[in-house]
């Protein structure tokens, strides 16, 4: 079996984000950039997997502009057996992303389609949903443990009640939640072997995908500067404190 795993460069979650001056995005000029963290988590569930002898074989999907090949490097350092990259310069909306990785599929056939839940930067939670209803395969999303036993896959996801254990067919879209695994480390000598492994760039325009980009984002802004607190001696004085900007 084939395990397609999604993955997505974002700016790192450690980078001090700025507003660029004209509103209409953020300043991503010297910003350190990394892969998206719940698709490192993907790949390392389909990489141990691999090692359970379910499946054969890992590939590595990104979508992207040329520049991001070197962080498919880093997908292929923690074992993934070869990567397709979609090249592309723009920003790329979910529908559109999954209607990319449906085009992948068509020519991968892959057993099983593992993606982070979501992507750090917008947060969106819908390629996955989206992916599993135009391929017409079933979903488990928000996977916190995976089990797989022939055709089909046994899923554990955190809810608000507690744990849920769900049971799909293969194949299906499975997404990774955070306390699925922890990635492993990539050591160097992985690192010079995953120089020699296969990078299949393909040009987004070639594969004939309609684009589901219908959101525009007119305006950015950073979040309002906090007030510095006020240390208040006793209960009456906060109570007087709250009452005075009208908040009791």
């Amino acid at each position: 079996m084939k395990i397609l795993v999604g993955y997505k460069r974002v700016i790192d979650s450690n980078a001090r984000i700025q507003v660029r001056p004209d509103g209409l995005g953020v300043v991503t000029d010297g910003v350190k950039l990394s892969a998206n963290p719940f698709d490192d988590i993907a790949l390392e569930e389909a990489l141990r997997l691999r090692e359970k002898g379910v499946a054969g074989e890992v590939v590595v999907a990104a979508i992207g502009p040329t520049d991001a090949q070197a962080h498919i490097r880093n997908a292929l350092a923690m074992g993934a057996n070869r990567a397709i990259h979609i090249v592309t310069a723009d920003a790329v909306q979910p529908l559109t992303a999954a209607r990319t990785l449906l085009k992948l599929i068509e020519k991968e056939q892959p057993g099983i389609v593992l993606l982070g839940k979501q992507a750090i930067d917008d947060d969106c939670n819908q390629t996955g949903q989206m992916l599993a209803a135009l391929w017409d395969r079933p979903q488990a999303t928000s996977a916190s443990k995976v089990e797989v036993n022939g055709s089909v896959a046994r899923i554990t996801r955190e809810v608000d009640a507690g744990l849920e254990t769900i049971e799909v067919d293969l194949p299906a879209v499975i997404t990774a939640d955070l306390r699925l695994n922890e990635p492993r480390f990539i050591k160097l000598p992985d690192i010079m072997k995953a120089k020699s492994k296969p990078i299949e760039a393909i040009a987004f325009d070639s594969l004939g995908v309609e684009s589901g980009d219908h959101l525009k984002i007119t305006h950015y802004a950073p979040p309002p500067t906090r007030n510095k607190g006020v240390i208040v001696n006793d209960v009456a004085e906060l109570v007087s404190a709250l009452k005075a900007k009208g908040l009791i």
